[in-house]
This record gives C-alpha cells, structure tokens and sequence, in this order.
C-alpha cells in the first residue's frame, strides 16, 4: 500500500478541500487500500454485472425489512431477532470473503455456498420453530444441539471475516474455561449442552441485549447515516471547519479538529472517519509543516473522538442505554460535556504543536467565505430534526431515524451533484444494509461472551478480586478498570468491548461507590481510546498510512494529543456531575468545565513542552501535576492546581519578556 504524496497530490487536495465539487478520484485509490488494509468491512467480494444487481437488492430488502419490523413489526421477539441473524449470516457470506486479497469477480467458493446455507439454516431453525423451542423447557435432542453449534461457529466465522480475530479470541477464550472448568456439570457433553441451549436458544446468548439493541435502534441509524453521507454534508463540515479556523496557526490541523468533530455526528467508526476526512487533512497538515507522524495522529484522535460525539456516538451508546435502562436521549446529553473536552483537548495541543514548530495557516484567499456556506446550511436539517425529536420525546428512537432519513432526501434535491433519485436511495439503502452486517456480528460474539460470563459467574469473581486488590481506594479501581478497557479493545470493536465491560468491569466500579451511568460512561470511552493507542491502534496506523508516516510514532502521537481522553473519564467518574449527575446548578457544571479545561490545559501544554515558550523539564513537571490536580474533586486541590498551573504561565510570560529584550 502506497499513498502518492507528490506535489501535484498535496495541491489537488488543497484545492479539493476549499471546493467540494472537484475531483476525488487522484486519492480515492489510495484511499480504498488504507481501508482495505485497515478495516475489514472494506474487504469485500467484487461482484459485477447482474450477480452485483443481485446482491444490491438483496441488501435493499435487508435494510427495508429491517426498517419495517422496527417500525411497524410485532412478531414474537425470537422470532424477530433470529431471522435478523439469518439474514446477517446470508448476507455476511455473500458479502465477505475467507481472506484479504479475494478479488476474482463473480466467484464464491463451493465451502462458503455450504456455510451460508448452513448457517443461515440454523437460525431460520430456531425462526421456524421458535415457539415450540421455548416451551420445550431444558430438555434438548442431540440434533438441535448441532444446529446450535452450526449456528454459533457460522456466526463466528463472519466476524472473523468482517470484524477482525481479537474478539473471537476473547470469546473463545471464555468458553474454553466454561467448558472446562467453568460450569460445574460433571460431563464434557452436559457443559456442552447446558452452553449451547444458554448461548444459541436463549436471550442470555446471541439474541442478548447487544442483538436486540442492534435491531430495534442501531441499524435504522446506520441507515440514516448512510443517507446523510450522500447529502454532500461532509464537504460542508470541511469547508465550515475551513471557514471557521483555517486561517489560523496550524490551521489545516484546527480544520481537522472541528470536521472530525462534526463528521463524528454522522458516523461511529474510528477507522473511516480518519480514512474519509484525513485523505484532505492530511495532505494539507504537511504542505503547512506539520510532521507526517503528527498529522496522521491528529487526523486519528480526533476522528476516534467521533463514537463519543452526540448525537449518534456509535452502536455502543444505544446499548448503554439498554443496559443501564436510561433513555437514549438522556445519554446524549449527558455526553455532550465530555465531548466538548474531549475536543478541546485535541484542539489545545495542536495549536500548541503549531505555536511551538510556528506554523502559519492556509491564505484567506484559499479558503471559503462563511457567507457562501449559509446557502447550505439546509444540510443540517436531518440532524437537527434528529436531535429535536430525540431529545424532547416527540417520537420513539426509531421513528426519528426514519423521518429523518426522509428529510435527508429532501435535502438533497437543491444540489444535482448529490441529489437522490430512485438509484441514490437504494444506493443508500444497500450502504446501510452493508454496514449493520459487521456491527449485528459483532454483538452476536459480544452477546456469547456476556453469557459466558454470566452463566460461569465469573463477573463475580472478577469483581471480589479487583475489589480486594483496590481494597478502598477508587482511583485505583478506575487505574485497573482502564488497563482492562484498554487490553481487550485492541483490535476488539467498541460495541464488542463495551459489552464485555459493561458485564465485567462496570460493576467493580458500582461496587465501589461510582454511580452507575459514570461507570459505564468510564468503560465506554476506554474502549474508544484503544484505537489509538499502541501497541494497536488501527485508527493511528489508518492515519500513518496516509501521511506515510511510521505507524508507531504517529500511535505515540495520537495518544499524546488524546491526553484529555485519558483525564475526562477520571473526572466524570470521581465528580460525576460531569455527566450531570448529583447536579446543585448550573455554577458547579461551568466550575467543573473551567477546572476541567484548565486541567487539559496544564496537561497538554506539558506533555508538548511548550505553553508560551518552550519549558523547561522542572516547568513541564510543574504544569503536568498542577492539570492532574485539577482532575481530581475538590475545592482544595482545584486551587493547588490553578496556582501550579498560573505559575508556570507567569515563568513563560516571564521567559518570553526576556527573550524579546535580549
């Protein structure tokens, strides 16, 4: 995989950047290899011809029949979940080939044709029969105990293929120790048996919470999403984000920022949100100076930082939702604050790195005039009437999608380019119905892995021995429930890691004394923050890729400029009136910001080593624990911290008169 970086390149996506409407197709090749390589839903059989019409229609029906039974569908919940799974393990297979590099059109081999129907089989077994299923209680024939197995290895074998091998791992791992010495059934067969009924024919498995989630509320948003992106409305975020702050120092990096920021209201994943918007950032962050391993970083943090900004925030906030039995638009807002400091974070450190290295924005000739962009401001009305009809209850999650992918369509006719006839809607159709492939697997294997857990008891094991280890002392319970988070989300996606967490680590914190939506906001945004930090980090090297950097480095530097990740989980877990919980008024919510922001400040500024001046190793020091003390509740260590932090700003100013005398 190359990315040709040669000058005429940088210039297009210069010019492409300022104007959406030129041409794309110089990077899109090398665009389509950074996600080839990096994300395994862009791994996908070419089909051409009428086998592609085929396939096309197939996903279009998908995406419709998922649109109507979540709407309109009152079947039995078995029923309605498991032919949800049959048309993902059909689909999955159709879509998905056994290994990277399968690029023979029109071709699927004899063995896939049999695990497709095999295990698409399996689930329409348990569709056809599910009532008698249920009333047949414990007792099993040999039979439906090999159709479950045929059900869960053909489910597994399309996470593999569309998702990756790290959280097969993890599930295979737990189910090894509950057939062997998890479960407490004498017999090999009888563990094998009570595991299969548990996991395949019950709603303690695959049909768990993250299934059932997924198809009542995450795929109608995948949909949405995917009739947003064809509104033309990332150009918009880009040329606003341009408009906004291009000018300024280090403004391609800004730029970067505040797109990513807006981009992640459209999509959830970390990989396509640095690949989508970093193809244009990137290019422009070195022609203005910006190291390739930073530029690549930046790009990665701050489309990572896209799952954890409302109002979509990825599959994960809709099953936390579930979990913790919160309204969906109770979590968004909750949300909003973390994110704005998430952001902020990123914000401060590159205009830090710029301050330090002096470099200049892009020519205000370059850029878009603000006044040209309030012609298309009508591109925000689908998100806007989301958030409204959301927030304030008018209509049920799934309603709202649908309405607003209706004006998404309707927002799209002004523009010819990006007008949706009859052939752009089922286009987006079978975009989204694409996309809920890989995440409806991810939750299958995140469901069999929280039934493991639970039918082994080994969440309670967990628990009492991080408990003991703590003993009473939270921060470092949060230390160790981070560490966690952060080990099984590489390479895991974030809806599987928020599951696993959600069922093993949030509790240690609730026992501790955390409250319960602050635990699994924490466990949340580690699992996020695993894709940019090394030793894998798939977002950082995404990014990398395209900078033609060293994948390391720019992982190292997407953590450093991620700093506030790492602190605002802290802060909402130790004062959760972050997350608006325990609220006395709207003065404690701006003291929390302000000290918050101020914290990041001292972080970030020490981290770089550099706040007005460069700092020395003692001011650097100084800077950093003044902003870790403004992390923690306090009233006494948040004036410790402004003073550490005020004094070291005094020494620069201080250096920096100085400097200019001599």
């Amino acid at each position: 995989m190359s990315f040709n970086n040669d000058e005429n390149k940088t210039k297009n996506a210069v010019t492409e950047t300022v104007n959406p409407d030129s041409d794309r197709e110089n990077i899109q090749s090398a665009v389509d290899d950074v996600m080839k390589k990096f994300d395994r839903e862009s791994n996908t059989r070419v089909w051409e011809g009428t086998p592609r019409l085929v396939v096309d229609a197939l996903l279009i029906a998908f995406s419709l029949f998922c649109m109507y039974v979540t709407l309109w569908g009152t079947f039995l919940e078995e029923v309605r979940l498991t032919s949800f799974m049959a048309c993902i393990v059909f689909l999955g297979y159709l879509i998905f080939p056994a290994k990277k590099g399968e690029q023979k059109a029109n071709f699927m081999p004899w063995y896939d044709v049999i695990l497709m129907v095999v295990g698409t089989g399996a689930f329409l077994y348990f569709t056809f029969n599910a009532i008698d299923i249920i009333q047949q209680g414990s007792k099993f024939d040999t039979y439906q105990i090999v159709i479950g197995i045929f059900g869960i290895l053909s489910l597994a074998e399309i996470c593999r293929r569309s998702v990756g091998l790290p959280i097969l791992i993890v599930a295979g791992a737990f189910i090894i120790y509950a057939l062997t010495t998890g479960l407490t059934n004498p017999t090999f067969s009888g563990r094998l048996n009570y595991a299969v009924r548990l996991l395949f024919y019950s709603k303690e498995g695959i049909l768990s919470t993250p299934v059932n989630t997924c198809s009542k509320f995450i795929v109608v948003f995948i949909i949405f999403g995917a009739f947003l992106e064809r509104t033309g409305i990332s150009d918009f975020f880009i040329d606003f984000a341009n408009s906004l702050v291009g000018a300024f120092s280090g403004g391609p990096a800004k730029v970067a920022v505040i797109s990513s920021a807006l981009l992640g209201m459209v999509s959830g994943s970390s990989v396509a949100n640095t690949v989508g918007s970093g193809s244009v950032t990137i290019p422009m962050m070195k022609k203005t100076g910006y190291k390739p391993e930073f530029a690549g970083a930046v790009e990665a943090a701050a489309s990572t930082g896209g799952q954890i900004m409302p109002p979509i925030m990825g599959a994960a906030a809709f099953l936390m939702a579930d979990i913790v039995n919160v309204p969906y638009s109770n979590i968004i807002v909750r949300a909003i604050i973390p994110a704005v400091l998430y952001f902020t974070g990123i914000y401060i450190a590159v205009h830090v790195e710029a301050k330090k290295e002096g470099l200049l924005g892009i020519p205000k000739e370059q850029l878009p005039k603000m006044s040209s962009l309030v012609k298309d401001i009508y591109l925000l009305i689908p998100i806007v009437m989301l958030i409204w009809l959301v927030s304030t209850s008018t209509r049920t999650i799934q309603t709202a999608a649908a309405l607003s992918i209706v004006a998404a369509i309707i927002v799209s006719f002004p523009n010819k380019k990006y007008r949706m006839n009859l052939r752009g809607i089922c286009a987006a159709l079978a975009v989204g119905g694409k996309g809920c492939i890989s995440v409806a697997a991810a939750c299958g294997i995140a469901g069999i892995i929280a039934g493991t857990i639970t039918m082994t008891g080994l969440a309670n094991i967990l628990i009492n021995g991080i408990v003991a280890i703590a003993g009473n002392q939270v921060i470092i319970a949060l230390f160790l429930t981070m560490i966690c988070c952060i080990v099984l989300g590489m390479g895991v996606p974030t809806t599987a890691n928020y599951c696993i967490m959600a069922a093993t680590c949030a509790p240690i914190l609730i026992r501790m004394g955390v409250p319960t939506l602050a635990a699994h906001f924490f466990v949340f945004y580690f699992g996020i923050v695993a894709d940019i930090t090394p030793p894998v980090a798939l977002a950082a090297y995404a990014g990398a890729a395209i900078a033609k950097a060293d994948a390391m480095k720019t992982a190292i530097n997407a953590t450093k400029l991620a700093i506030a990740a790492f602190i605002v989980p802290y802060i909402l877990a130790l004062n959760p009136a972050m997350v608006l919980i325990d609220v006395s008024g709207p003065l404690q919510i701006a003291g929390i910001v302000v000290s918050s922001l101020v914290g990041i400040y001292g972080v970030s500024t020490g981290v770089a080593g550099y706040m007005i001046t460069n700092m020395n190793p003692l001011q650097r020091i100084i800077s950093i624990c003044g902003g870790l003390m403004l992390m923690y509740p306090g009233t006494p260590s948040d004036i410790a911290g402004v003073v550490l932090v005020a004094i070291v700003f005094i020494w620069q100013k201080m250096s920096e008169k100085k400097a200019v005398a001599v």
